[in-house]
Formats: structure tokens, sequence, C-alpha cells
């Protein structure tokens, strides 16, 4: 089924554009607060836990400076200022505290926070959608509208030939750019089983369970002129793949397919 999705979309009226604008900040509202609660659900559980260990390494680094001093003033006979009384009260000439950073996990206080918000993209979230004056359930009646070209040159009639006539055999075909080719055709197998109209039927070859046997080119016409380099790049590649180099010729005329595969092979 083909939707002609920019014909279905008439010019909206303001009473619904006024009901689409408040449903979608009821929406963004709905959401922020959503991610405003989980967000200070976590932050005082993380703030809870960050706070208790910063109080701990606090400890720690004030007795190993506390212990340090006191193993300074014992080598040198002096007092320690840490360990002095009267020092320890004077206060000293230090510049003035910094504001603390909060810890993390905190609430920011910032204005600028920022949080996510999922706005439906599908055509149906409209309500002036409408598409059933737009709608083909065949590719004649939507090419007749001028929606759908393809194919519209021969290169892609023989695409569509080389697909359908190796479909039609049992083949299952899948993307062979990475394998220097249009296709990559897996092996169909027939199974035991019969259909009530007693026809074979077959059973595609999965690619997560096999490997593909071709690396199919599209030929526009089986005349197509091919060079000999193009023959050894293709055999060679094929071979080192593990894979035979099929080539598919389409007769536009007759709408009838050759094929031609190449396997690289030794010498002596």
């Amino acid at each position: 089924m083909l939707i002609d999705d920019p014909q279905a979309h008439p010019e909206p009226s303001i009473p619904e554009l006024q009901r689409w604008a408040t449903e979608r900040t009821a929406s963004i509202k709905h959401q922020t607060a959503l991610s405003e609660a989980k967000g200070a659900k976590e932050g005082a559980t993380v703030g809870r836990a960050m706070t208790e260990a910063a109080i701990q390494k606090r400890k720690e680094r004030k007795g190993k400076r506390v212990a340090e001093a006191a193993e300074a003033a014992a080598s040198s006979d002096r007092p320690s200022p840490l360990l002095d009384p009267v020092k320890a009260n004077t206060p000293s000439l230090s510049p003035s505290p910094q504001p603390e950073t909060p810890a993390l996990g905190a609430p920011a206080t910032s204005a600028s926070t920022s949080y996510t918000v999922v706005i439906p993209a599908s055509s149906l979230s409209f309500e002036w959608y409408n598409s059933e004056r737009c709608t083909y359930t065949t590719i004649a009646s939507a090419k007749a509208a001028g929606i759908w070209e393809y194919p519209s040159n021969l290169h892609e009639r023989a695409k569509c030939g080389v697909f359908r006539g190796l479909w039609e055999q049992g083949y299952f075909m899948g993307g062979g750019i990475k394998f220097g080719g249009d296709y990559l055709v897996y092996p169909g197998l027939p199974s035991q089983l019969r259909s009530p109209n007693s026809r074979l039927t077959l059973i595609r070859g999965d690619p997560l369970r096999y490997h593909s046997h071709f690396a199919a080119s599209v030929l526009d016409s089986p005349t197509s002129a091919l060079r000999p380099m193009e023959i050894v790049a293709h055999g060679r590649l094929g071979t080192a793949t593990k894979k035979a180099h099929l080539l598919c010729g389409w007769d536009d005329e007759k709408q009838d397919l050759s094929y031609l595969s190449i396997e690289w092979a030794g010498f002596g």
C-alpha cells in the first residue's frame, strides 16, 4: 500500500491547530514533570552516597595531615601548630573561603536545565490528516497517479528482472556492494513438505545461517561490453571471499535473463 503523504495533509483549521498546540503543550509539561521527579530521586540517592564518601575521605586526609605534623614535630623538637592548641585557635591571614561546589547529584539551581521531550512525528498524530483519497493498493494505480516511477530506465528494469528471476528460482537476495556486485545470492533449500496444490515449496536461505554462493552483477544487456580486467577482478575477488561471481545479462526486448559464473582457477 502506497500513500501520497503530502496530499494527505489538507490545510488545518484554526480550532484544529489550537487543539494540537494545547495537546502538545500538555504533553511537554507532563514529560518535563516526570523527568524532574526522576532526576530528583536519582540525584538524592547519588548525592547521599557521594556525601558519605566525601566525608570519609576528608577524615582520612585530616588524620594523615595530623600524623605527618606530629612526625615532623618529633624530628625537629618543635611543637606543631596542629598540635599546639594556642596556635591552632589563632586566626591566620588566609583568603576568603570560596563557595562550595554542590555535591554531585544535588538538584541544579541553574535555569538552563534541559530535558528530552518526545514529540510524535507520525502523520496519524495530526487531527486533520486524511489519507483516504491518497492511498494506492497496486503499483499500477500508483504509477497512474504519478507517485511511483521505479523502474524508470534500462538499468533499473535490469536490476528488477535479475532480482525477480533469481528469487523465483528459490534464491534469497541481499546487498552485494561489499563484495563488488549488486546482489548476494543465498541458496534456497527444498523442503520435504508439499503444499496443497502439490507444488514443491522452498525454504529461503537465511543469511544468518548460510554463506552466499554468488556475488551477482547486473548487466543491462547480454551483449554489454566487459573488460578483461573486470573478469579477472571478479574472479579473484569471488575466490578470495569463497564465492563465485555471477554475471546476469538482461534482455529488455525478450524480458529474458542469461547467467555466466566466474571462478578463479590455478594453472598447471
